[in-house]
């Protein structure tokens, strides 16, 4: 380490963002200072020597897991395609629960089998939730700003409040909050015990002019808090959350396919330059009383 030997246990990484097997992954971010790590359940089960011996690295390693994810296209969907999507959530729960993680993503359904019938939405997701209680887990749902019915996190908030399951709360990624342009003060009809997971994420443009473009922006070319244009918006955001009373996880959710063309020590000092960025200069412009803030102090 450097002259900085605080954790950052606020922020993690995801592993969508480095290139190279799981374990040089893990370490990379072990190296630049993170404690908690976002995975995907490729993360396990490509692990050339099966998903235990994946899940046996991830705890060598001693990085917490933020998260796990995802589970895509749920809800709404009927017979045949409902059960096998049942059986997908038990695989992953499995998984998930090997981890110790506490918290699996699902993102709204883009499927146009999938109906928007809200009452139907709510018995899905009630359904999940469910089906993760006994494993202690979680379920953070996410909306997709391509999503075919719910597509802005207000949506989700209402089937999540609908549901009324204690262990079914709101996924929220800054990026799609962005690309759909959703209003800040939305942020007020959210309870901060029901946000499971923040991911955050920047991209470099203003304007997103098509569902096309946002959904390759989305798994292309995000960039790290602090690198993109949004950067003001990103802050008061996190401000936001903070002043709400948010005191969980904040996961850098950055899909970029010119880092994956790097070496990950590199990226991964960019992350550590974003958890800077967010733990030093803008959360201390909130005035916390004492002992709320729980980012440990870099520099003494």
């Amino acid at each position: 380490m450097s002259q900085f030997d605080g954790k950052f246990d606020d922020f993690g990484m995801d592993t969508i963002t480095l290139a190279g097997p799981l374990k040089a992954k893990l370490a990379a971010m072990k190296e630049a200072g993170f404690s908690q790590v976002m995975l995907l359940a490729r993360d396990l089960v490509g692990h050339p020597d099966g998903w235990q011996a994946a899940v046996q690295e991830v705890k060598d390693s001693g990085l917490r897991v933020t998260g796990f994810q995802v589970l895509r296209d749920f809800e709404g969907l009927s017979g045949h395609l409902h059960d096998y999507k049942v059986d997908i959530a038990k695989s992953m729960m499995e998984m998930c629960a090997a981890l110790d993680c506490r918290v699996m993503l699902a993102c709204s359904s883009t499927s146009t089998h999938a109906t928007g019938d809200t009452a139907t939405l709510v018995k899905d997701l009630r359904k999940l939730a469910m089906l993760a209680i006994p494993m202690n887990i979680k379920i953070a749902f996410e909306a997709l700003s391509w999503g075919r019915t719910i597509n802005e996190f207000p949506q989700a908030w209402d089937l999540i409040m609908e549901a009324d399951m204690p262990n079914l709360g709101l996924g929220f990624d800054s990026f799609h909050m962005f690309a759909t342009k959703t209003p800040l003060d939305d942020l007020e009809i959210l309870d901060p015990s029901k946000i499971f997971l923040v991911q955050l994420a920047d991209f470099m443009w203003n304007e997103i002019k098509t569902v096309e473009e946002r959904i390759s922006t989305a798994r292309t070319f995000r960039v790290f808090p602090g690198e993109g244009v949004h950067s003001e918006a990103l802050a008061q955001l996190v401000l936001k959350l903070h002043q709400l009373g948010y005191r969980g996880d904040y996961s850098f959710e950055v899909f970029n396919d010119d880092y994956q063309q790097m070496p990950l020590a590199t990226v991964a000092q960019r992350a550590r330059r974003a958890a800077l960025w967010l733990g030093e200069d803008v959360l201390r412009r909130s005035v916390p009383l004492p002992n709320q803030l729980r980012l440990k102090q870099a520099r003494r």
